[in-house]
Protein backbone atom coordinates (compact mmCIF):
# COMPACT_ATOMS: atom_id res chain seq x y z
CA UNK A 1 0.00 0.00 0.00
CA UNK A 2 1.26 2.88 -0.88
CA UNK A 3 0.67 6.35 1.38
CA UNK A 4 -1.86 7.95 0.25
CA UNK A 5 -3.74 4.46 0.59
CA UNK A 6 -2.57 4.17 4.24
CA UNK A 7 -3.41 7.66 4.93
CA UNK A 8 -7.01 7.39 3.79
CA UNK A 9 -7.47 3.84 5.68
CA UNK A 10 -6.39 6.00 8.69
CA UNK A 11 -9.32 8.36 8.64
CA UNK A 12 -11.79 7.25 11.24
CA UNK A 13 -14.85 7.53 9.13
CA UNK A 14 -13.01 5.08 6.89
CA UNK A 15 -11.58 2.93 8.82
CA UNK A 16 -14.66 2.53 10.72
CA UNK A 17 -16.14 1.89 7.07
CA UNK A 18 -13.60 -0.91 6.23
CA UNK A 19 -13.48 -2.51 9.39
CA UNK A 20 -17.20 -3.17 9.22
CA UNK A 21 -17.12 -4.10 5.33
CA UNK A 22 -14.37 -6.35 6.15
CA UNK A 23 -16.64 -7.77 9.29
CA UNK A 24 -19.01 -8.45 6.90
CA UNK A 25 -16.95 -10.09 4.33
CA UNK A 26 -15.20 -12.41 6.52
CA UNK A 27 -18.52 -13.47 7.86
CA UNK A 28 -20.33 -14.22 4.79
CA UNK A 29 -17.41 -16.39 3.74
CA UNK A 30 -17.09 -17.82 7.19
CA UNK A 31 -20.17 -19.15 6.96
CA UNK A 32 -20.48 -20.02 3.78
CA UNK A 33 -17.33 -22.20 3.64
CA UNK A 34 -18.25 -24.32 7.29
CA UNK A 35 -21.05 -24.75 5.80
CA UNK A 36 -19.63 -26.95 2.94
CA UNK A 37 -17.51 -28.24 5.54
CA UNK A 38 -14.39 -26.15 4.58
CA UNK A 39 -13.34 -25.78 8.24
CA UNK A 40 -10.07 -24.47 6.69
CA UNK A 41 -11.27 -22.00 4.31
CA UNK A 42 -13.85 -20.65 6.76
CA UNK A 43 -10.95 -19.80 9.36
CA UNK A 44 -8.63 -18.30 6.47
CA UNK A 45 -11.27 -15.98 5.80
CA UNK A 46 -11.77 -14.77 9.05
CA UNK A 47 -8.31 -14.48 9.38
CA UNK A 48 -7.88 -12.24 6.38
CA UNK A 49 -9.84 -10.05 8.30
CA UNK A 50 -8.31 -10.16 11.62
CA UNK A 51 -4.67 -9.31 10.38
CA UNK A 52 -6.02 -6.39 8.14
CA UNK A 53 -7.55 -5.15 11.81
CA UNK A 54 -4.92 -5.86 13.78
CA UNK A 55 -2.68 -3.88 11.15
CA UNK A 56 -4.38 -0.76 11.24
CA UNK A 57 -5.21 -0.72 15.25
CA UNK A 58 -4.16 1.70 17.33
CA UNK A 59 -4.00 -0.24 20.16
CA UNK A 60 -3.13 -3.53 19.60
CA UNK A 61 -2.71 -4.47 22.93
CA UNK A 62 -6.18 -3.68 23.84
CA UNK A 63 -7.69 -5.65 20.91
CA UNK A 64 -5.78 -8.64 21.50
CA UNK A 65 -7.12 -8.88 25.16
CA UNK A 66 -10.01 -8.61 23.72
CA UNK A 67 -9.86 -11.31 21.00
CA UNK A 68 -8.05 -13.82 24.27
CA UNK A 69 -11.31 -12.58 26.08
CA UNK A 70 -14.03 -13.28 23.26
CA UNK A 71 -12.71 -17.00 22.35
CA UNK A 72 -12.64 -17.72 25.72
CA UNK A 73 -16.26 -16.92 25.88
CA UNK A 74 -17.10 -17.79 22.69
CA UNK A 75 -15.66 -21.46 23.47
CA UNK A 76 -17.72 -21.72 26.42
CA UNK A 77 -20.90 -20.37 25.31
CA UNK A 78 -21.38 -22.28 21.83
CA UNK A 79 -20.09 -25.43 23.19
CA UNK A 80 -22.70 -25.44 25.83
CA UNK A 81 -25.10 -25.01 23.20
CA UNK A 82 -23.54 -27.80 21.35
CA UNK A 83 -23.61 -29.91 24.67
CA UNK A 84 -26.94 -28.88 25.52
CA UNK A 85 -28.59 -29.85 21.92
CA UNK A 86 -29.23 -26.43 20.97
CA UNK A 87 -27.40 -26.51 18.19
CA UNK A 88 -25.11 -28.62 15.48
CA UNK A 89 -22.58 -27.26 13.54
CA UNK A 90 -21.39 -28.05 10.24
CA UNK A 91 -18.01 -28.81 9.94
CA UNK A 92 -17.57 -29.40 13.23
CA UNK A 93 -13.50 -29.91 13.42
CA UNK A 94 -12.48 -31.63 16.37
CA UNK A 95 -15.03 -32.98 18.43
CA UNK A 96 -19.19 -32.73 17.37
CA UNK A 97 -19.49 -31.94 21.58
CA UNK A 98 -17.23 -28.98 21.57
CA UNK A 99 -17.53 -25.87 19.32
CA UNK A 100 -15.94 -25.83 15.96
CA UNK A 101 -12.96 -24.06 15.07
CA UNK A 102 -15.07 -21.90 12.54
CA UNK A 103 -17.54 -20.19 15.03
CA UNK A 104 -14.49 -19.45 17.59
CA UNK A 105 -13.07 -17.71 14.46
CA UNK A 106 -16.39 -15.83 14.53
CA UNK A 107 -16.07 -14.92 17.91
CA UNK A 108 -12.59 -13.53 17.29
CA UNK A 109 -14.06 -11.42 14.06
CA UNK A 110 -16.61 -10.15 16.70
CA UNK A 111 -14.14 -8.84 19.31
CA UNK A 112 -12.15 -6.73 16.22
CA UNK A 113 -15.49 -4.60 16.39
CA UNK A 114 -16.59 -3.75 19.78
CA UNK A 115 -13.56 -0.95 19.82
CA UNK A 116 -14.44 0.44 16.36
CA UNK A 117 -17.68 0.34 14.74
CA UNK A 118 -19.23 -0.80 17.98
CA UNK A 119 -18.18 1.75 19.85
CA UNK A 120 -21.17 3.64 19.87
CA UNK A 121 -22.42 0.85 22.47
CA UNK A 122 -19.86 1.76 25.24
CA UNK A 123 -21.46 3.00 28.07
CA UNK A 124 -25.11 2.19 26.91
CA UNK A 125 -25.08 -1.41 28.46
CA UNK A 126 -29.28 -1.79 27.81
CA UNK A 127 -28.47 -0.66 23.90
CA UNK A 128 -25.70 -3.26 24.15
CA UNK A 129 -27.82 -5.83 25.89
CA UNK A 130 -30.95 -5.00 22.73
CA UNK A 131 -28.33 -5.12 20.23
CA UNK A 132 -26.94 -8.47 21.19
CA UNK A 133 -30.31 -9.89 22.77
CA UNK A 134 -31.52 -9.50 18.35
CA UNK A 135 -28.18 -9.15 16.68
CA UNK A 136 -26.68 -12.75 18.67
CA UNK A 137 -29.94 -14.88 17.27
CA UNK A 138 -30.13 -12.97 13.81
CA UNK A 139 -26.42 -13.78 12.91
CA UNK A 140 -26.80 -17.69 13.85
CA UNK A 141 -30.05 -17.75 12.44
CA UNK A 142 -28.69 -16.46 8.95
CA UNK A 143 -25.70 -19.21 9.22
CA UNK A 144 -28.44 -21.67 9.67
CA UNK A 145 -30.19 -20.47 6.79
CA UNK A 146 -27.17 -20.98 4.63
CA UNK A 147 -26.73 -24.45 6.48
CA UNK A 148 -23.61 -24.13 8.59
CA UNK A 149 -25.44 -24.89 11.67
CA UNK A 150 -28.73 -26.43 12.63
CA UNK A 151 -31.33 -26.09 15.16
CA UNK A 152 -33.18 -29.30 16.67
CA UNK A 153 -35.71 -26.49 17.97
CA UNK A 154 -35.73 -23.55 16.49
CA UNK A 155 -37.86 -21.39 19.05
CA UNK A 156 -36.13 -22.46 21.96
CA UNK A 157 -32.27 -22.28 20.01
CA UNK A 158 -33.59 -18.66 19.42
CA UNK A 159 -34.80 -18.06 22.74
CA UNK A 160 -31.56 -18.93 24.56
CA UNK A 161 -29.54 -17.29 21.85
CA UNK A 162 -31.77 -13.97 22.41
CA UNK A 163 -30.83 -14.52 26.48
CA UNK A 164 -27.32 -15.48 25.87
CA UNK A 165 -26.39 -12.91 23.64
CA UNK A 166 -28.20 -10.23 26.20
CA UNK A 167 -25.84 -10.84 28.69
CA UNK A 168 -22.61 -11.35 26.88
CA UNK A 169 -22.68 -8.75 24.66
CA UNK A 170 -22.54 -5.73 27.39
CA UNK A 171 -20.26 -7.61 29.08
CA UNK A 172 -17.56 -7.81 26.30
CA UNK A 173 -18.62 -3.62 25.11
CA UNK A 174 -17.92 -2.80 28.79
CA UNK A 175 -14.58 -4.67 28.58
CA UNK A 176 -13.61 -2.98 25.38
CA UNK A 177 -14.22 0.02 26.69
CA UNK A 178 -12.43 -0.53 30.03
CA UNK A 179 -9.30 -1.99 27.70
CA UNK A 180 -9.67 1.13 25.23
CA UNK A 181 -9.41 3.28 28.14
CA UNK A 182 -6.22 1.95 29.63
CA UNK A 183 -4.48 1.88 26.54
CA UNK A 184 -5.14 5.62 25.67
CA UNK A 185 -4.21 6.36 29.34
Amino acid sequence: MNRLTLGLVRAPALRLLVNFAAFQAAWFACVHFAARGEALAACASVLAAVVLHFAWSDHRSADLRLVAVALGVGLVWDTAMVQGGLIAYAASGWSAAWAPPWILALWVLFATTLRSPLRWLHGRPLLAAGFGGIGGPLSYLAAARLGACVFPDVQVALVVLAEGWAVLTPVLVQLASRFDHEARA
